[in-house]
């Protein structure tokens, strides 16, 4: 019992909820291994830190000794998954799906043990469907069922059309259980539906219904909205180390404690340490140097990470400039306020930007020197080093 309490204590961290949770506890008391399952549909090449919310609790279980399937919905993908959707989603092409499937592929076994995880994709079963399977398929559910979902609702009593095809998706999903058996799926709290569909038609199927395990979503950089590449507020696991380095840094100090808790594979008591640590007058900015540096190693190098450790000393902490420094020429022909000189090179994307930059002391002229005035003219000739927020550098000169 001691060692269940132990394993379930880790499959609970920073999970949102657990249905049924007795049920997960019995799977475990009978000692064998179960199977792990958690589907990703291939709609971005990228994977960002909120997909590995996911990616991290299956290596949880795969720490703990069971057997964990990467599900790849290349036929799910062709469909588009409606959650959080307030019109049809465009699905992909082919190509696209099986493209991005190879990328995901690459991207999880930074986390995952590739010689412990079985990689499917959902259209080895559905590629055996014929018109009339998924016919007997839709009648599992009705329309009025489908409707309980709270976005096809919302859809439905605003008046915005919801295609036939998307009511499909929470039952391929479901099938997709059936398919591989599964004892425990896991997916974010907005799946919610979906998950439990996988429950209803497993035990149609005279199969033992899996049980269900919620992550929640991962705000972005914001603190605010859900992470997304089309919110720019998200950590790519493809980005540079500098750059995810002083992503990372950026975040708030509330923050931090949820990223530790989703995020990184510090055990548990060692948190509750670091939090204690804070409590006392600690510098949550150490504690932030270390989440970096550990997802840097996790998805580049341990030389990595603290060669970003040390460029971020470099050029934050002790106000010196970056070597790599891109040099611009802008032609004008007349002197230029400083708020236009920096718009045509490209640090920002108006000079009303560049305003509320040097507004906030945002904009600094070689490293030391805050811009204060946006009408100070830049003389011809000119070329000078400017700094707007913390990552963008430039060497202009106005010709």
């Amino acid at each position: 019992m001691t060692d269940i309490s132990q394993a379930l204590a880790e499959i609970k961290r920073g999970a949102d909820e657990i249905l049924p949770e007795e049920d997960l506890i019995e799977k475990l008391k009978e000692g064998k291994p179960l199977k792990i399952k958690a589907g990703f549909d291939p709609t971005a090449p990228d994977l960002h830190l909120g997909h590995t919310v996911l990616i991290n609790k299956l290596k949880t279980f795969q720490d703990l000794g069971h057997e964990v399937i990467f599900l790849i919905g290349d036929f799910t993908g062709l469909i588009g998954d409606p959650t959080g959707k307030s019109a049809t989603r465009k699905p992909l092409t082919k190509e696209d799906v099986l493209r991005n499937a190879e990328t995901y592929k690459e991207q999880v076994f930074k986390i995952l043990d590739p010689a412990k995880t079985t990689v499917a994709f959902n259209s080895t079963w559905f590629n055996e469907f014929g018109a009339a399977d998924m016919i007997k398929l839709a009648a599992r559910q009705t329309v009025a069922r489908m409707l309980e979902r709270d976005d096809f609702k919302k859809r439905y009593n605003g008046g915005q059309s919801i295609a036939i095809h998307e009511f499909l998706y929470p039952l391929v999903q479901g099938w997709d259980s059936v398919a591989l058996e599964a004892d425990v799926e896991l997916g974010g709290t907005d799946q919610r539906f979906n998950l439990l569909m996988g429950r209803e038609l497993q035990k149609e199927e005279g199969q033992r219904p899996q049980s269900v395990l919620m992550m929640p979503l991962l705000e972005g950089l914001d603190g605010v909205q859900k992470m997304s590449k089309s919110l720019n507020n998200y950590i790519g696991i493809t980005d540079a180390p500098n750059d995810m380095f002083g992503k990372v840094m950026s975040i708030s100090d509330d923050l931090m404690w949820r990223y530790f808790d989703l995020l990184s594979f510090r055990p548990i008591a060692e948190l509750n340490e670091l939090k204690a640590k804070v409590e006392a007058g600690a510098n949550p900015r150490d504690l932030k140097i270390d989440l970096a540096k550990e997802l840097i190693a996790r998805f580049h190098s341990d030389e990595a990470a603290e060669q970003a450790h040390q460029d971020f000393i470099k050029r934050f902490q002790k106000n010196a400039l970056p070597d790599d420094i891109p040099e611009v020429t802008v032609t004008a022909g007349e002197a230029l306020p400083v708020t236009n000189l920096l718009k045509e090179a490209g640090l920002v994307a108006s000079t009303s930007e560049a305003n509320r930059m040097i507004k906030q002391g945002a904009v600094k002229l070689n490293g030391k020197e805050k811009v204060t005035d946006g009408k100070t003219l830049v003389e011809l000739g000119s070329t000078e080093i400017y700094q707007v927020g913390k990552r963008k550098f430039a060497k202009i000169t106005l010709a």
